[in-house]
């Protein structure tokens, strides 16, 4: 492994030893009982909602009328998707003038999104205007990921409230996570993905000449926004057909390290809420210990795997050595500003987290590590599962 590949591993460790415990205690803090960090800013904003839509702040449900009011809400949302997608057409904000989603495509992304699935069977940049991303699958991917942890923080109450009638209120519990969690740091994250060097803007393509005289379309459009929250959410669909391993998506290895923290960072979270909400911290230490036991060995297996080379190669004398730089080993597949190394480390975590974005082809890798992302998925919901997990 490279200097370069170990500092990688380490920063990604270290930052999220730092940020994990903070979060943690600030999701606590949102979903208690008591005054929650930024009250004076969040609060009225909060209110001003639920005037809107005519909610009772202080009344809570059971769980019957919790589940129909998720249910309601997720079937609203994948209505409103499907027709942003199929109206895509004649809608504004389209300016490389994308047709209609056909209907087939736009009812199987629509159940993606609103489940948080967030399956693409199509190309983002040569499918979907910017304001079908930005107002149909960035708004899901706040609003399906927000769902998700209102649905744990019930049965989190559930647990901890042993004797209630009660769970808390879905409409409470969806608004504080959009504007308390997923905004705030969807923020913070979207302009540190702009200062690495993602794209961020309202262009349609801008045609290039090349080097040899033809010419290319160089697709534009709001990445970092939509990334963002994409990554937080454990939404995992990218603007770009190829994911975060498109280099508008993903351009350097300070640009992988935010993204792959903002993956883990809120799964590796909830653990350390979960404890002080049922008031005993070592309960949530214990989830959190068995999270990471089984993320890391994911991560280590894969990283070795990868940076071990192809034996097939090996065996027809290619010299495989030569990609030190970038972690070594088996290539194929992988970008090379990013190497095997945070290749494995992006793999296990993605499918641990039931992300599913990718920053390399995981068909490409070796025998060893593509299996260490098969046995991931089957365990992603737990290990440590992704967000409301």
């Amino acid at each position: 492994m490279s200097a370069a590949s170990f500092v990688q591993l380490l920063a990604v460790v270290g930052v999220l030893a730092v940020l994990v415990p903070i979060t943690g205690r600030y999701l606590a803090r949102v979903y208690g009982d008591g005054p929650a960090p930024g009250d004076r800013v969040f609060a009225p904003l909060e209110r001003a909602v639920y005037r809107l839509c005519g909610i009772d702040a202080s009344s809570e449900q059971r769980w019957t009328v919790y589940l129909r009011s998720l249910l309601a809400f997720s079937i609203v949302g994948f209505g409103v998707l499907y027709l942003i997608l199929r109206l895509q057409g004649s809608l504004p904000g389209n300016p490389v003038e994308l047709g209609a989603v056909p209907a087939g495509l736009a009812f199987n992304t629509a159940v993606s999104f609103v489940t948080n699935t967030n399956w693409q069977a199509y190309g983002g940049e040569t499918t979907l205007s910017h304001l079908t991303q930005m107002v149909g699958l960035t708004v899901q991917s706040f609003v399906s990921a927000a769902a998700g942890m209102a649905v744990a923080v019930a049965i989190v109450r559930g647990v901890a409230r042993a004797r209630a009638r009660t769970i808390g209120s879905f409409w409470v519990d969806l608004t504080r996570t959009i504007t308390r969690v997923l905004v705030p740091l969807a923020v913070i994250g979207a302009a540190l993905l702009v200062l690495t060097g993602v794209v961020q803007n309202l262009s349609g393509h801008t045609v290039v000449t090349t080097l040899e005289g033809a010419t290319q379309q160089i697709p534009g459009g709001p990445a970092a926004s939509q990334l963002s929250i994409k990554q937080l959410g454990t939404n995992g669909g990218g603007f770009f057909n190829v994911n975060s391993a498109h280099p508008f998506e993903n351009p350097t290895p300070w640009s992988n390290l935010v993204e792959t923290v903002m993956i883990l960072l809120l799964p590796l979270a909830f653990p350390i809420a979960y404890g002080r909400l049922v008031g005993d911290r070592r309960q949530g230490r214990v989830l959190l210990g068995v999270m990471v036991c089984i993320l890391v060995a994911a991560s280590a297996v894969a990283v070795l795997a990868e940076t071990s080379g192809n034996q097939e190669l090996t065996r027809l004398g290619v010299d495989q050595s030569i990609s030190a730089d970038q972690g070594g080993g088996n290539l194929e597949g992988k970008e090379v500003r990013f190497g095997s190394v945070a290749s494995g480390l992006w793999a296990a975590a993605t499918t641990n987290t039931s992300n599913g974005s990718v920053n390399a082809m995981h068909d490409s890798f070796t025998p060893l590590g593509g299996g260490v992302a098969l046995l991931s998925m089957l365990l992603g919901e737990v290990s440590p599962g992704g967000v409301g997990v």
